[in-house]
């Protein structure tokens, strides 16, 4: 598995959905940061200044730390140990890399998709070289970069997705937050992660090496997915589901490479708490 992705999101990327979901105008912004608008605006267009970023962070309750690192191009996760069991597919949809991901117990061979990404034929090439068993198919939201390959995972294994029960998926079955799952010896657990989707559900799969989490676009690597229902509730939801975990919890998002809970307490600034 290569994690040789980009960073989903730039320091411009951060700074706009930190806007967006604060509400805040780039005017006020400046003028209760005390930083000319014009360097704000060319700060926003690419062009670093470390120290706008100082004064303009706080105000978005962003971590100036954290970002400049990030704007430097000085951190990416680069995880090399990653438990047998897991495997991540990346496909292109329209002008995005989407990742789909795919879990079994290596003893028993029973296999979970998680998302279907652009293409679902990297998935099922993985799923026939490893002779699995596939037994389910979740979902962590269904904006359409992440399902719009689920009539052909359905046909080609016969199951029923899995959704949250605020998502609309025709011929779904439904779960609630909490529920658990088994996969051999496997468990995987729901976890709500809402904000930037009704029913965003964060996947957190335990009996491997190494905890995991499919979080789809509530956490990015050094950054999130944006708050588009509610960007209070996607800072509060991950906090409280995806930062209680373990900080070797390897997280695979729906964008960009994978990441850990522990290198994103220490490098995303959204949690500049943490």
């Amino acid at each position: 598995m290569s994690n040789k992705i980009p960073l989903e999101d730039s320091i411009q990327d951060i700074l706009g959905k930190a806007q967006r979901g604060l509400k805040i105008s780039n005017e006020d912004l400046t003028r209760e940061a005390g930083v000319p608008l014009t360097d704000y605006e060319q700060l926003r267009e690419g062009q670093f200044n470390e120290g706008v970023l100082h004064k303009v962070a706080p105000v978005l309750k962003l971590s100036a730390d954290k970002l400049i690192t990030l704007g430097k191009k000085e951190w990416h996760p680069n995880l090399s140990d990653i438990p047998p069991g897991l495997a991540q597919t990346n496909t292109i949809y329209e002008d995005m890399t989407v990742n789909a991901y795919l879990v079994w117990d290596p003893t028993s061979k029973e296999a979970a998709f998680f998302d279907t990404g652009a293409d679902a034929a990297p998935a099922l090439e993985i799923l026939h070289k490893n002779q699995l068993k596939p037994k389910y198919i979740f979902l962590t939201h269904t904006h359409i970069d992440h399902v719009v390959e689920l009539p052909n995972l359905i046909k080609a294994t016969g199951l029923v997705p899995l959704v949250h029960k605020n998502e609309v998926v025709e011929g779904a079955k439904t779960f609630n937050w909490g529920e658990t799952f088994p996969l051999g010896k496997l468990k995987i657990e729901a976890r709500q992660t809402t904000g930037h989707a009704v029913g965003g559900t964060t996947f957190v799969v335990t009996g491997l090496r190494a905890p995991v989490a499919i979080d789809g676009d509530a956490i990015f690597a050094g950054s999130m997915g944006g708050g588009a229902i509610s960007y209070q509730d996607a800072l509060k939801t991950n906090r409280q589901n995806i930062f209680s975990l373990p900080d070797e919890t390897i997280l695979c998002p729906g964008h960009g490479p994978l990441t850990t809970v522990g290198l994103e307490k220490r490098h995303n600034p959204f949690y500049p708490e943490l």
